[in-house]
Formats: C-alpha cells, sequence, structure tokens
C-alpha cells in the first residue's frame, strides 16, 4: 500500500483497519504464548487490610474461582453423561474437555479460547443437553471469555464475542434441537464482557491519573528545584560581582597610592585589573542567563547575620515568639555563607508563621572552627489559627543552599509535636587558609 492510498483515506478506514489489525495481532498471533496468571498484589484496598497469614492466601483468589467454576462444571458434566453412557467417552468429552480449557486460561488464554471454540461441537454432539452448549459446556466456555477478556483488552472480548455468536450460529444450522442455546449464551456472555470491559477501562484510567499525577508531582519538584537555584544564582551573581568589581578598582588605583612605583609593579596590577574586569565579564554572561527580563539587581547589599535581629524584630511583630542564642566567637564569614545562613533562618521562621500559628520558635547560631551551625526549633501549634499548606518549597530552597556550600542539614519533626531544622555550613580557617599561602 502506497503512502498516497493511506493519506486518501477516511479517518473511520483508518480505525477500522486499525482495530481489525488489532484484532489479529490479539487472537492470531501468538497464540501458544505461556503467560501464567499472576497474583493478586497485596497493595490492593481491601488485602493491605487483612493479616499478613489471609494475605498469602488471598492473592490466589483469582485461580481459586476458576478452579471451582471447573470443578462444578466437570461434576456437573459426568453426572449428566452417567445417565446414558457411566465412565465413557462421553464423560471425558463433556465433562473433562471443558474444565481443561477454562484450566488452561491461567497458563495460555487465547489457546484457552480456541480450544473452547473447537471443542463446542464435539461437547455439544456428545452431550444430551441444549446445542451447543449443555449447562456444563456453556459455564466452561462464559468462564473463558471472562478470563481471557480480564486477562487482554476490550477489543480481544468483543472479537471473542463475535467469533462465539459466529460459530453458534453456524452450528445451529446443522440440527434442530428442541432448545437451542446461542441466544442466552449471547446475552450473558454480553452483559459479562461487558462489565470486564468496564471494570478495565476504570482500572486503567486510574493507572493513568495514578501516572500523570506522578508526572505532575515530579515536574512540579523539579520546576521548583529550577527556580530556586535561579534565585540562588542571582544572589551569588550580586555578591561575586560586588567583589570583583572592588577588585577591579583598587588593582586601578593602587599604582596612584605607591611614589615612583616600578614598572613591573604597574604592570602586575594592570593584569590584575584585566583579569577581573574579563571575569566579572564572563561571570555576568553565564549567571546573567538566569535573570527574569523584568529582574533588577538589588541596591542594597544582600542580607547577612549582622541583620539577625532585624529579621527577628519583623517575626515578632506578627506574633511568632522567637529566641535567639548564639555561641562561639562571632566572627565575619563569607558574603556567601551569610547570606544562606540568613535565607535558611528566614525560610524557617516564615515556615513556622505558615505551618505552626502560634508557636514559639528558638534561632540558635553557632560559631565554630571549622563553620557555622544553625539550628530552628519551633513548637506545635497553637490557638485558633488552622495552619496554612504549604507545597514544600521552602525545605527544597534550603537544601539547595546546603548543597552548594558542600554543608549538611536535616529537618524533621521534633519529639514536642514541633520542627527543627538543623544545618551545618563549613568555611575554611583563616588559619589554613595562611599555611597553604606559606607553603606556596
Amino acid at each position: 500500500m502506497s503512502v498516497t492510498e493511506k493519506k486518501t483515506r477516511s479517518p473511520e478506514h483508518r480505525v477500522a483497519a486499525g482495530a481489525i489489525e488489532g484484532l489479529r495481532q490479539d487472537l492470531f498471533q501468538n497464540v501458544l504464548d505461556y503467560r501464567p496468571l499472576s497474583p493478586l498484589g497485596t497493595d490492593g484496598p481491601v488485602i493491605r487490610r487483612l493479616p499478613r497469614t489471609l494475605q498469602n492466601g488471598v492473592v490466589w483468589f483469582p485461580h481459586g474461582v476458576v478452579g471451582l467454576v471447573a470443578l462444578i462444571s466437570l461434576m456437573e458434566g459426568v453426572f449428566s453423561a452417567n445417565t446414558y453412557s457411566p465412565f465413557g467417552i462421553a464423560t471425558v468429552i463433556t465433562a473433562f474437555l471443558p474444565a481443561a480449557a477454562l484450566m488452561m486460561t491461567l497458563v495460555r488464554p487465547v489457546l484457552a479460547f480456541w480450544v473452547s471454540i473447537a471443542i463446542t461441537p464435539l461437547v455439544g454432539a456428545a452431550g444430551n443437553g441444549d446445542w451447543p452448549w449443555g449447562a456444563s459446556a456453556f459455564a466452561c466456555h462464559l468462564g473463558v471469555l471472562v478470563v481471557v477478556a480480564a486477562r487482554t483488552r476490550p477489543r480481544t472480548a468483543a472479537g471473542m464475542w463475535l467469533i462465539t455468536l459466529f460459530v453458534g450460529a453456524v452450528l445451529g444450522n446443522f440440527a434442530q434441537p428442541y432448545s437451542s442455546s446461542t441466544q442466552p449464551m449471547a446475552v450473558v456472555s454480553a452483559l459479562a464482557l461487558l462489565l470486564v470491559a468496564l471494570v478495565q477501562v476504570r482500572r486503567e484510567a486510574q493507572r493513568e491519573v495514578t501516572v500523570q499525577r506522578t508526572v505532575t508531582a515530579v515536574e512540579r519538584d523539579r520546576r521548583t528545584l529550577l527556580e530556586e537555584r535561579t534565585t540562588i544564582a542571582r544572589e551569588l551573581h550580586d555578591v561575586v560581582a560586588h567583589h570583583m568589581s572592588v577588585v577591579a578598582i583598587q588593582a586601578e588605583a593602587a599604582p596612584y597610592r605607591v611614589e615612583n612605583p616600578p614598572p613591573e609593579l604597574e604592570q602586575a596590577f594592570v593584569t590584575i585589573r584585566e583579569n577581573a574586569v574579563a571575569a566579572l565579564t564572563e561571570l555576568r554572561r553565564v549567571l546573567g542567563v538566569v535573570r527574569a527580563e523584568d529582574y533588577e539587581a538589588p541596591d542594597a547589599p544582600q542580607p547577612t547575620l549582622a541583620e539577625l535581629d532585624r529579621l527577628l524584630d519583623n517575626v515578632r511583630e506578627t506574633g511568632l515568639e522567637t529566641e535567639k542564642t548564639v555561641t562561639g566567637a562571632v566572627r565575619e564569614l563569607p558574603q556567601g555563607v551569610e547570606l544562606s545562613a540568613y535565607r535558611i533562618v528566614q525560610e524557617a521562621l516564615s515556615n513556622t508563621l505558615r505551618h505552626a500559628p502560634g508557636a514559639t520558635a528558638k534561632v540558635e547560631i553557632g560559631y565554630v572552627l571549622g563553620g557555622l551551625g544553625v539550628r530552628i526549633v519551633n513548637g506545635p501549634a497553637r490557638g485558633l489559627v488552622k495552619p496554612s499548606p504549604g507545597a514544600g518549597h521552602g525545605i527544597t530552597g534550603m537544601r539547595e543552599r546546603v548543597a552548594m556550600l558542600n554543608g549538611e542539614m536535616t529537618a524533621g519533626a521534633s519529639g514536642d509535636g514541633g520542627y527543627e531544622v538543623a544545618v551545618f555550613l563549613p568555611v575554611p580557617t583563616q588559619r589554613s587558609g595562611a599555611e597553604d599561602g606559606e607553603g606556596a
């Protein structure tokens, strides 16, 4: 078939051709495939509430139902055949063959359907009941249709129903029975297969909704992470750009502070300034792409821990009682560390206001030899104000800042029903840096 012919065909024709091709693949290809029926999962809404000892048996419930129907049909076939042929060939045909076809659905479902269709005229001729399906054969073939439909797709169920109806209609022309079971089989099997198809469609819709929710949650977390990294990159750009600008200005002004500086010194300062300007340009080129079009760099310097008291005062005005504790020798830290520590405290207190209204908060700042420790603890919510739900973006931003500085962070519920955030930001000591410079 050429591409032009495919394009000129109507959409209805293409849909029909696709359905026929799919039905051919389902019922005529890989008929002998070995597909054992898996047990039920233990995470179902009913099974997961059962004790562990019962769960191990309930997961095999579908297998037990198929086996029970096959056993009842087998007994009915044996009793009906024994009325005129005790334990003869009729018993094997009318009792054992339909039950065997039903049991085959547990391992080879498509083959079981074709076996059930193939033995229909034989079972009908050997039996003494309705034509072409007696009571035993009727139950077994209906069970085959239901099990195979549940293990495949709705279009396969439709194909099996049409084939069953066709076989029943054809066989009806070769005999004139007193009563025919073709019409009851058509009606009952249609209702059963429709119910199975509805269950499958609902289950597939639930699966798609679950997958979509998972994808949406992942994309939301990824977008939040990118937004937080963008914010951090903007702040770092402003911090580093300020220092690089200072280096360039000082390098340009340094030769004028020395009377008759040697040419080598002037050239060194010129090189320093050129490198600083080049680094500043490259920094703006790389990090500047994360700025929004309407973003403007702040005129004031980025906040540090020295402004933490002002932050706590603002928080107290909103009704949150806060207490600050500082341990260790207070010293000036790199601006990136101070900015990250300030933002972490700010976000933790904001979370307390949203999620634990009426609670108290404690902020602990610890200056140690290897870095800076920050701990924010709040108690449980109190009062009549209901907590405000959040998306968890604040914790994500904290972790990003800590990871950027190769620090460590823990966040979780405290013993008294509150929440605790503990952070350690490593900072190289001046002594180690001096020793490295002397060694160099």
